[in-house]
This record gives C-alpha cells, structure tokens and sequence, in this order.
C-alpha cells in the first residue's frame, strides 16, 4: 500500500471505485483464532486516571477497590456508555494480593476486593458489561505484585474461572526476550485452552522495540491488539509523540491491523485535566482513523457533558468501529498540517486534518479532492460531511475540486467522504 501519495492522473473510471473496494479487502496476516475483537475493543480502563492507588482509607473514592469498578459499571450501565459500545470495564495493576494461596493461584487483596474478582465479575455481568484484568508475563507485575511467569496455565485457568472476558498482559519484570516471547505465546494458547471467549490485550513489541523490530505477523497470531509505545500521558506532548511514533512507523504496522488483531495506541485520557478541547478533538479523530481500541481512562462520575458527548459520539465510533477494519495512515504532512486518512466500507473514507501549529489562531488549508482516498475517493463526485469538532453537511465535491478547511490550533477537523 502507498501510504503518501500525490495526486493521481485523471480518466479514472466509475469502475475503479468498486476496484478499490476490492484491494482494500484482501485480508492481512492471520488473526488470534478465537473469534474475538472483531472491531476494535470499547471500554474503560483504570490506569491513567487512577494508577496505583491502594490508599482506600485516605482516599476511599480514588483507590483501586471493587467500590471503584462498581460505580464505574453502574454508570457504564445508566449512562449510555455501554449503548454506543463501551462494553469492557478493565482493571490495570495493583488489584492483587501481594503473595498468591496457598495452591498457587492469584488472588485479589481481600481489604480492597472483599468479594474477590469473581464477585466483582458476577456484578459487571449484570449490567450487561464484561470484566478486564490485568496480569504480566514476568515475575511481578510492573508495580510489583506477583507476575504469571511459571504460572501461566493455573493463572489462565483462574481468570476463566473468574469470568473474566480480557486479559491485559503486561511485559515487566521479564529477565529475556525469549522468555518475553515464550510467554506472551504459552498465555495466548492457555486463554483459548479454557474454553472462555478472553480478549488478549498484548504489551508484546512494546517490550521487544528496545532490542530488535516485533515479527507483527506474528503478533497478530497470538493477540487481540497490543501496545507498541509509551504509556499515553494525560497532555498534549504525549498525544503527539504517539502520533508521531505511528506515523513514523507506519509501513510497518498499518497492514497488519485488522479484525481480530489491532495495533493499540493506549487508553483515551479526554475527559481528564490536561487537554485542551480541541487536543481532546484530536485525540478522538485520530483514534477512530487508526482503528484503535478506545479504552478510556477518565472519572466517568466527574465528566462533562462535552467531554462525554464527544467520547459517546455514534458518527465517530462507527469510523472506529468500521467493519472493514483497515487502520488509517498519514497521507502527509506539510507546514504543520497533517492529513490522515482511513478507508471505510461502502466505499467511503475519513479524513482527518491536524493542525499541529501551537502559536496563532485557526488556519486555512486548501486539499485537492484528487490526491484524497489513493485518488478514488471522490471518483466522480461525492458527498462530505463534518463530523468534527462539530457536524455539519459541507455538501457536493467533484474530483476536480478543491476543499477548504479551517483548523483551529492542535485541532482537528474529521470528515466523512461518501459517494453522491
């Protein structure tokens, strides 16, 4: 796939366009074989926002508790969350015992957890919500509970037992990149083993990038998404470096993205502190073109209505949620303007148009309709819709026109390109 290309030689043919659709469907390397994660994973993720707090008498509202996860599935549930696809309500690290019992399985710290992760399951289960958990593949955990290395059949055993429906698994604490290998591997086998449908959430090339480049393909063999760079931060120099990573990176991930296996960028912090309202903008944009797993790590008790509007928008999650599953690229990049771009099903695309400028006030930037879509996007014409940071008809483009758009600094602007 050419991933920065100019503009395209006219007497292209209606014909092309359904040509187009037939490229973009051949599938990528072969997925996990556990009919999980057809789309990318929705949910709610407890780090960024609330990290290893195990302080429950100081800060009772803040601490990694079952208290903690029931609220969040209550309004997960009441609040229109799980209707538009937030379905997993995930805990991160620092929810277990310090030493495992007595037959060698973990166990949840009894203070914090006093009906254990089964109860705690059994509860999110009944709101129409499924369970995420987090374990690591060394011998402790990155806060330093204890890892699954040795353990990690009895381990999967436990959290099927559980009913659990997502496995995080961390990459800390391992003392060889073959046992990093070997372990993402024997865990992945152990989860389909147990017969319980678990999405495997990997931290896999993450680990390995420091010494050598991941085999994606082989990633994708054995894990649902997986992480390849830095915990996402909440600011706006975080949100960039990401972007910044993946793009640089992108011959190399973009195509092994797809149903069933998905590159994760990490968790979505809008809602949060620090972002700015058009960087939360950004952030929801780009995620939706990268087909990303939108986890997000916030106080769903403590959200504003914008904030929550713009995370439950229906028009942007359905770009996430695309069926055709093809991650979306960097087209290019010229005088800070970034223009990304991602193919859908029906023949349309997004676009998505970043003005990384952080001195000034809104830009123009004008695009040939030509050079968008590997030139078949707008093949005669076609319809273009606003989706944000607000949505508005900008109406009947032909292949021939130009399109002009605003930006406002570290903004975005997303657009939806469908034919006439």
């Amino acid at each position: 796939m050419k991933l920065e290309s100019g503009i395209q030689q006219p007497g292209f043919l209606l014909a092309l366009r359904f040509l187009a659709l037939v490229l973009w469907s051949f599938p990528g390397a072969r997925a996990l074989d556990n009919g999980l994660a057809m789309t990318p994973t929705m949910g709610w993720l407890h780090w960024e926002r609330f990290m290893c707090n195990v302080d429950c008498q100081e800060e009772p509202d803040s601490c990694i508790s079952e208290k903690l996860f029931m609220q969040m599935a209550e309004l997960m549930d009441s609040d229109g969350w799980k209707d538009v696809g937030y379905e997993y309500l995930c805990i991160d690290d620092c929810w277990m015992a310090p030493k495992r019992d007595s037959k060698g399985r973990l166990q949840a710290d009894p203070k914090r957890f006093p009906g254990g992760i089964q109860g705690l399951a059994n509860y999110v289960h009944s709101k129409g919500l499924k369970l995420g958990i987090y374990a690591d593949v060394g011998n402790k955990t990155c806060a330093g509970f204890p890892g699954s290395f040795g353990y990690y059949d009895i381990d999967a055993q436990t959290f099927a037992d559980w009913g659990v429906d997502l496995l995080k698994f961390d990459g800390c604490h391992c003392d060889s990149m073959e046992h990093l290998e070997n372990g993402y591997k024997h865990m992945s086998l152990a989860l389909n083993r147990t017969g319980r449908s678990i999405v495997y959430s990997c931290e896999w090339p993450l680990y390995m990038w420091p010494f050598r480049k991941p085999n994606y393909t082989e990633i994708r063999q054995y894990c649902n998404h997986w992480r390849n760079f830095d915990d996402v931060y909440d600011s706006w120099q975080s949100i960039k470096n990401i972007l910044d990573w993946t793009s640089s990176n992108q011959k190399r991930i973009v195509d092994v993205a797809g149903p069933g296996g998905w590159n994760d960028p990490d968790m979505l912090v809008i809602g949060n502190f620090g972002l700015s309202w058009d960087q939360q903008v950004t952030q929801m944009a780009l995620w939706a073109i990268m087909a990303a797993p939108l986890l997000m790590s916030n106080d769903l008790r403590h959200i504003s209505p914008q904030a929550k509007a713009l995370l439950q928008d229906k028009d942007v999650i359905a770009i996430n949620q695309d069926p055709v599953g093809k991650q979306g690229y960097r087209l290019r990049k010229e005088d800070n303007i970034e223009v990304w771009e991602r193919p859908l099903s029906d023949l349309a695309w997004a676009v998505a148009m970043v003005n990384l400028q952080e001195i000034g006030g809104p830009r123009f930037y004008t695009i040939s309709i030509a050079s968008l879509g590997q030139g078949m996007a707008c093949i005669p014409d076609c319809i273009i819709t606003q989706l944000l940071p607000a949505k508005r008809k900008l109406g009947f483009y032909q292949w021939t026109s130009d399109l002009k758009i605003q930006i406002n600094p570290t903004g975005t602007v997303l657009l939806r390109l469908a034919a006439n």
